[in-house]
C-alpha cells in the first residue's frame, strides 16, 4: 500500500513543476496537438473514466455510439463556430453581445458559469471517491472535506501560477496517464478471464425506447452530433483551448482531432467494462463502484497509477474550470473594473468545494447525471448562437424570451417522465434549441401585434 501511495505523491509533485515549465513558452505557440489533447482531458473528466466501465457492465460498448455523433456535431463547429470567434479571445459569449447586445451576454455567461459549477460539483465529488476508498482500505480514512481541500489547494496553485498556458501542458500529460491506466486495466483484465471477455456481453444493448435511452442509435448520433455542437461551440470551457491555438487551421486540427482521441478512451474503458462483466458476472452493486472497487485489488503499484489516473482526470477538468470560469466573470461582467482573474479564480474554486459537498453520491450513472445538467443549459446557449448566426431579427429581447423560453421548456422537460424514465440527455439540447426558435419568433410576433394596436 506505501507503494501506492508513493506513486500517487510522486505524481501529485512532478505535475505541477512539468506545466509551469512547459508554461513558459509563448501562448500562441501552443501546439494543435497538445489542444487537442486538452480538449478531451476537459470534456471526458472523473465521470468518464469511473462511470463508463460501469455502463459497459450492463450495456456493452454504447458509448462508441456517441463518438459517431460527436464527430458530426465538432466538424460542424470547426468550420461554422471557430470561424466567429478572434484568435485569443477570452470570452466567446462577447459574440452575442455584438450581435444582440450586453444584457443577453451576460445571461448567457451567467447560466455557463451556473451550469459549470454544478456540472464541476459532481465531477469533483466523484474524483474523490476512489482516493476515499483507497486511504479507508489502508486505515487511514480522511473526511472529505479534506480530501476535497487538497485537490482543489494543489490544482489552483498550478493554475494561478501558470494560466492557460499551465492548464493545457497539465491536461496534455493527465490525458496519457489515464490512458496508459486504462491500457494497463484491461491487459489485467485480459490476463485474468482470458478470450471470455470477447464474448461475454453483446456490443450494443438498449432495452429502454429511443427517446429515454442514451444510448440509442437515434440519440448518439443525431442528440450526440448537436450535444456536442452545443458542448464545444458554445461552452466557454471548450473553445477557450482552440481560441489558444496560432492559426484557425490548428484550432480546427484539434477540434476534429478530440473526436478519434475521445472514442479510443470510450473504447479502452468500455473495453474495462466488459473485462469487469467476464471477471464479475455477478455483480449486484452500484456501477459507479465497480471501477473503483476493482482498481483496490489490482498491485500496489498499478493501484497507484490508476488512483493517480482518476486524479488526473479530475484535477484536468477542474483547472480547465477554475480558468474558463474566472475568464468568462472579468470579460463578461467585470471588463472595465479592477478584478483580476488570480481573485475571480480563488472565488470559483471555494464555490466548487462548497457545490462538491453538497452532492451525494448520484444513484445512477454519474456521467449520465453530470451531461444531463449540462444539457439543460445547452439548448438554450447554443439556440442564442444559432439566432445569432442565422436569424434575420437581431433585436435582444426577442433573443432574451427565446433564450428565458428554451429555459423554462427545459426544466419542464426535467420533470417528465416517459415509462418511469426520463428523457435521455441527448435530446435535451435540440428541444432547446427548437424551444429557443420558436420562443423568439412568437414573442417577435407578439411585439408586432402590439405595436400595431
Amino acid at each position: 500500500m506505501i507503494q501506492s501511495l508513493t506513486v500517487i505523491l510522486l505524481y501529485l509533485v512532478s505535475l505541477p513543476l512539468f506545466a509551469l515549465t512547459l508554461a513558459r513558452q509563448p501562448h500562441k505557440d501552443l501546439p494543435p496537438w497538445a489542444i487537442c489533447l486538452s480538449l478531451v482531458a476537459t470534456e471526458t473528466s472523473t465521470l468518464t473514466i469511473v462511470s463508463v466501465p460501469g455502463v459497459a457492465y450492463l450495456h456493452g460498448y454504447v458509448f462508441l455510439g456517441l463518438a459517431v455523433g460527436y464527430l458530426l456535431g465538432r466538424v460542424a463547429v470547426a468550420w461554422w463556430f471557430l470561424p466567429l470567434h478572434e484568435r485569443g479571445a477570452t470570452s466567446i459569449y462577447r459574440y452575442v453581445g455584438q450581435r444582440f447586445g450586453i444584457r443577453l451576454q451576460k445571461l448567457v455567461s451567467g447560466t455557463f458559469l451556473l451550469t459549470r459549477l454544478l456540472a464541476e460539483g459532481v465531477r469533483l465529488y466523484a474524483g474523490m471517491i476512489p482516493v476515499s476508498l483507497l486511504c479507508a482500505s489502508i486505515g487511514y480514512p480522511i473526511p472529505d472535506i479534506a480530501l476535497l481541500m487538497g485537490i482543489v489547494i494543489l490544482t489552483l496553485a498550478y493554475t494561478l501560477a501558470g494560466g492557460l498556458k499551465a492548464v493545457v501542458w497539465s491536461d496534455t500529460l493527465q490525458l496519457l496517464l489515464y490512458l496508459g491506466g486504462s491500457v494497463a486495466c484491461g491487459v489485467v483484465l485480459f490476463s485474468r478471464s482470458g478470450t471470455d471477455i470477447f464474448h461475454v456481453a453483446p456490443m450494443f444493448t438498449a432495452g429502454l425506447p429511443a427517446f429515454t435511452n442514451p444510448f440509442s442509435v437515434a440519440g448518439a448520433v443525431v442528440g450526440g452530433a448537436i450535444l456536442s455542437l452545443a458542448s464545444h461551440g458554445t461552452d466557454q470551457l471548450m473553445l477557450q483551448r482552440c481560441l489558444a491555438a496560432k492559426t484557425l487551421k490548428g484550432a480546427r486540427a484539434a477540434m476534429i482531432g478530440s473526436v478519434f482521441v475521445v472514442a479510443l478512451l470510450f473504447a479502452l474503458l468500455s473495453f474495462v467494462g466488459v473485462g469487469l462483466r467476464a471477471l464479475w458476472p455477478d455483480y449486484h452493486g452500484a456501477p459507479d463502484a465497480l471501477f473503483p472497487q476493482f482498481v483496490l485489488t489490482l498491485p500496489p503499484i498499478l493501484r497507484g497509477l490508476l488512483v493517480a489516473g482518476i486524479l488526473a482526470a479530475t484535477m484536468g477538468s477542474l483547472s480547465s474550470a477554475m480558468n474558463s470560469m474566472a475568464a468568462a466573470t472579468k470579460s463578461d461582467f467585470f471588463p472595465k473594473k479592477k478584478l483580476s482573474l488570480r481573485t475571480a479564480t480563488c472565488f470559483w474554486a471555494v464555490l466548487l468545494v462548497v457545490t462538491a459537498l453538497s452532492f451525494s453520491h448520484p444513484t445512477g450513472s454519474a456521467v449520465v447525471f453530470g451531461l444531463s445538467i449540462a444539457s439543460y443549459s445547452y439548448g438554450a446557449t447554443l439556440g442564442v448562437f444559432l439566432l445569432a448566426m442565422v436569424g434575420h431579427s437581431r433585436d435582444e429581447a426577442n433573443g432574451i424570451a427565446g433564450f428565458i423560453t428554451a429555459v423554462v421548456v427545459l426544466a419542464g422537460l426535467a420533470m417528465v417522465r416517459i415509462e418511469g424514465h426520463p428523457i435521455a440527455f441527448p435530446w435535451l439540447v435540440p428541444a432547446g434549441v427548437l424551444a429557443t426558435f420558436a420562443g423568439a419568433r412568437v414573442f417577435s410576433q407578439l411585439r408586432r401585434m402590439g405595436f400595431q394596436k
